[in-house]
């Protein structure tokens, strides 16, 4: 009799395979109130090493951390017209607190570059001051209709990044960087992610900012996510909050600001990226656990040769974990461990210990076979790291495989209702055309150069624009 899989099939239904993953793998659970959600342990790993390179990263180019309110009066945000025309549907309004109406209700922040503003006014008097360089890592609000763990949630985790420079120029080269020395880099070296680097149209960008930069992943259905974005923000809400400095020249000038986020969306991308149908396959370079050592059985021996290898696999750099729980059958827990995506487990029994081999089973490419054990701290590094390349390869290959140059908005439709991707010209498609899109629910992911590049600007010659389904 066969057995039922563990995970709904992908090509059976891929929303449910996804759900099954979060599941099954322990990364997060519905929260109590519609729309939130509660990290377990296993997801909140992914997300600390995913935060802990990129806060390294941030800190690189220059950023200091802050911390700013969670409650922003509301009538900072009225201040800049077209960003609370932006969120207001999303917004969360307290009006009451102590018991008492408030004089002012209070929104529950759905971003902070309003409440930034404020203080940033304050700290910067002089050219001296800029550029100032801030971020911060919080949780933030917006009321979301459709919730999906991971990916819409009505609160979730990010870093929000925020700058203030003294000239355009500056702005536009610093949010440029974020995008592409911090985001995209850490992507693809640690996360295996295959993207495209592009600018928003005028319909897509984050509401209130001059130009936005995004990186758009394909997932393994077809369909498109955005990872992360850099904003170049103008002076809009420099004009507004009135944030300006003395110039070299003893003038009063407005700043010029940046902005930028990458959120727990993150974790679902992982997942929807690389997971097949036994599972997640976790990037060797992200994995909190590289490598699990298997007890096969609860031999006295056999105990003593997974904990001797765990030693010597830790001292050649590998992160691992020795599962020397043998009152839980073995299969159980391999299943487990493979549906959490560790990159490799090696598996250690009494027919292992005579004939001195270990069996490796690796999760990305699949498949086992025995090895030396003392040829394990010398092979397995290697092994990881050609299995983070692997994965990289896989997705591009997949996206350009199923990705269309089409010529006209018709043939876009198709393409991106199909499972794919479209590219046309943007000359072909434009304004009008996007808008005819979004009403069979396909948008202009970015606009990109015909050779693939971020355009300087959106209405410049050759732009092509990716058109797919997104979540």
């Amino acid at each position: 009799m066969a057995k039922t899989p563990v995970l709904t099939a992908q090509a059976e239904d891929f929303p449910r395979w996804y759900q099954d993953v979060i599941n099954k793998a322990e990364l997060a659970d519905n929260g109590p109130v519609r729309g939130t959600m509660v990290i377990r342990p296993y997801g909140y790993g992914l997300w600390e090493r995913m935060q802990q390179d990129m806060d390294a990263r941030i800190k690189a180019v220059g950023v200091q951390n802050a911390y700013f309110p969670l409650f922003i009066p509301q009538s900072y945000l009225a201040k800049e017209a077209d960003h609370v025309e932006g969120f207001a549907p999303e917004l969360a309004v307290v009006t009451h607190g102590g018991g008492k109406e408030l004089e002012e209700p209070v929104v529950v922040r759905p971003t902070s570059e309003t409440i930034v503003n404020e203080y940033f006014s304050k700290w910067v008097q002089s050219y001296r001051d800029l550029p100032l360089l801030i971020n911060q890592w919080a949780n933030v609000v917006r009321w979301e209709l459709r919730p999906r763990l991971f990916l819409r949630t009505t609160e979730f985790l990010w870093q929000e990044g925020h700058t203030a420079h003294a000239s355009y120029e500056d702005a536009r080269d610093f949010a440029a960087r974020i995008h592409r020395e911090v985001y995209a880099r850490f992507m693809e070296d640690v996360l295996a992610m295959d993207m495209v680097l592009g600018r928003k149209t005028a319909r897509e960008r984050f509401a209130g900012a001059l130009n936005t930069l995004t990186l758009e992943g394909m997932m393994g259905d077809g369909k498109a996510l955005q990872l992360g974005t850099s904003h170049e923000l103008g002076q809009n809400f420099a004009r507004a909050f009135h944030t300006s400095y003395l110039s070299k020249d003893g003038e009063q000038e407005l700043v010029w600001q940046t902005s930028w986020g990458s959120t727990t969306r993150m974790v679902g991308a992982l997942v929807m990226m690389h997971g097949d149908d036994n599972g997640l396959r976790i990037p060797p370079r992200l994995a909190s656990t590289q490598v699990v050592v298997l007890a096969i059985k609860g031999d006295d021996a056999v105990l003593a040769k997974v904990r001797e290898i765990g030693e010597l696999l830790t001292a050649a750099g590998v992160r691992v974990h020795v599962d020397d729980r043998t009152d839980t059958p073995f299969g159980r827990r391999a299943v487990d461990w493979e549906l959490k995506g560790v990159p490799v487990r090696v598996e250690v029994g009494p027919r292992d210990l005579e004939s001195g081999t270990a069996m490796v089973a690796r999760r990305i490419p699949g498949g086992k076979e025995p090895v030396r054990a003392e040829l394990l701290p010398e092979l397995l590094p290697k092994v990881l790291e050609e299995d983070q390349a692997l994965l990289l390869r896989q997705a591009r290959e997949r996206r350009k495989a199923r990705t269309t140059e089409v010529a006209t908005m018709e043939e876009a439709a198709e393409a991106a209702t199909a499972g794919g991707w479209a590219r046309i010209r943007w000359a072909d498609l434009g304004p009008e055309g996007e808008a005819a899109l979004a009403e069979r629910s396909v948008s202009v992911r970015c606009l990109v150069t015909e050779d693939g590049a971020v355009p300087d600007a959106d209405d410049a010659p050759g732009n092509v624009a990716i058109v797919a389904r997104a979540y």
